[in-house]
């Protein structure tokens, strides 16, 4: 059994691989510059976020107030934002496979959830997470629509909910990120009493000291000023925490710590947000020194950093720009890119072509000819490569593969044209998924929870969170 210390790192590690590829930097540039100018849907585009909805549509169905203010909504909308704090799964960070997330509610009674309208972010199931996009649409007890029927869960979850957060997707509330992160001296942080057990749970990555003022919004949200929250520790434990009313606005609420739950819960109490259950992974990743703040988002690092400034260095090219040398023949050999292909530099074409004939007669090659084969069919940098198109960027691993093999390169047999071939054939699932010509896909099953290249090797993956 993992301590909890071993647990926190394996969270972290994860957290600081989804901080290298899940969010690249072109992709928030884009997105903020067509939001600076009003396009929200330029942004959700440039974000790979697609809009499955109409708002004429919700003019007509709900009324024009209610059209009006999630039209306000979609236009500070930040879909880098929210794809940055979007829950996702271990070992590779990919985002939680078909979830909805309620991002606000409208209606005159919010407070009730039946007749409530939520503006939600859904992620496809496991089987059609190509390009790892996610959607926004409206959902409505009673006025059920396409996206609906072929969604597995077109229900808001309970636990994975970001109303009670805006701060987390709406650019005019990101300030809030450092008070609602624990990072501003709070009474409320009196509240709960350090002990073994609390102290564990801080240990282990829970933001403890949060949750008292956390659970009140929460029942605030409900329409009460007290009682008791289900708080997630685990697949198959749960923390009911009791929290009292405050007497005077002076005295904060308090919250102790209550008894175990069973697995299934408890009936009728409500489930604190996994976003407020846990410490923001950026606290923690600049707490241990694993990022720095010019790798946050710029609207999180105004936020957790106020008054960074930051760093600007200049553009040099990279590594592969620069011959790589080749131990061939005794000595040091360079290949580099030629006309737009890789190319051995130190041999003349007439010898080129009589060692690949050598190669196609089975023979052994120049040293400098292996390395440009390894390279087209298993590069040293596949696993970067692979990583940023598990996590939907493929411009960014296409400018990978051209900086190492040149533009004009056709790619040869091997692993590195397997995961190209892959992440295109996995592409068109998805399309057929959005345009429901697939059905409920496969029949679910544990391996809907896993990434495509471990399933043969791990039998089942812990979840991220």
């Amino acid at each position: 059994m993992r301590s909890p210390t071993a647990n926190a790192d394996s969270r972290l590690s994860l957290w600081r691989r989804v901080r290298e590829y899940a969010v690249p930097p072109s992709m928030i540039e884009a997105a903020t510059a067509r939001r600076h100018v009003g396009d929200w849907a330029g942004a959700c585009a440039a974000a790979r976020v697609d809009v499955d909805l109409d708002l004429r549509a919700v003019a007509r169905i709900h009324g024009r107030e209610l059209a009006t203010r999630l039209r306000t909504d979609l236009r500070h909308l930040a879909p880098d934002l929210l794809r940055w704090h979007m829950p996702r799964i271990a070992p590779d960070g990919l985002l939680r496979p078909g979830v909805t997330i309620s991002l606000t509610r409208y209606g005159p009674a919010e407070h009730d959830g039946a007749e409530a309208v939520h503006l939600v972010a859904r992620t496809p199931p496991a089987w059609a997470d190509a390009g790892q996009r996610i959607s926004l649409a409206l959902w409505a007890a009673g006025f059920p629509d396409r996206t609906d029927s072929s969604h597995p869960h077109p229900r808001p979850d309970r636990r994975f909910r970001l109303d009670l957060h805006r701060h987390l997707w709406d650019a005019r509330r990101t300030d809030e990120l450092r008070a609602r992160s624990g990072l501003l001296p709070s009474a409320s942080h009196n509240t709960v009493r350090p002990d073994p057990p609390w102290d564990a749970l801080r240990e282990r990555g829970y933001a403890v000291d949060r949750w008292a003022a956390e659970a009140t919004l929460l029942l605030r949200q409900e329409g009460r000023t007290n009682g008791s929250v289900v708080v997630r520790l685990g697949p198959r434990r749960r923390l009911v925490v009791d929290v009292a009313a405050a007497s005077t606005d002076v005295h904060p609420p308090a919250a102790r710590l209550g008894r175990a739950a069973r697995a299934g819960g408890v009936p009728g109490v409500p489930v604190l947000p996994d976003a407020a259950t846990w410490t923001p992974p950026d606290v923690e990743l600049l707490r241990h020194g694993l990022i720095e703040v010019d790798r946050l988002h710029p609207l999180v690092a105004a936020a957790l950093a106020p008054g960074h400034r930051p760093r600007v260095t200049p553009t040099s090219p990279g590594p592969e720009a620069a011959p790589r040398l080749v131990a061939c023949r005794g000595v040091w050999h360079r290949i580099g890119l030629v006309d737009g292909v890789l190319t051995p530099l130190d041999h003349d074409p007439a010898e080129i072509r009589r060692e690949e004939l050598l190669a196609a007669l089975t023979g052994t090659p120049l040293a400098c000819l292996q390395a440009i084969d390894e390279a087209h069919r298993s590069p040293q940098c596949l696993p970067d490569i692979r990583a940023r198109l598990d996590h939907g960027d493929t411009a960014g691993a296409l400018a990978a593969v051209e900086a190492l093999l040149g533009p004009d390169a056709l790619l040869r047999h091997g692993e590195l044209r397997k995961e190209l071939e892959n992440a295109a054939s996995r592409r068109i699932t998805y399309g057929l998924f959005r345009a429901g010509l697939i059905g409920s896909g496969p029949a679910t099953c544990s391996r809907d929870w896993q990434p495509k290249r471990a399933r043969r090797s791990h039998p089942r993956h812990a979840i991220a969170r």
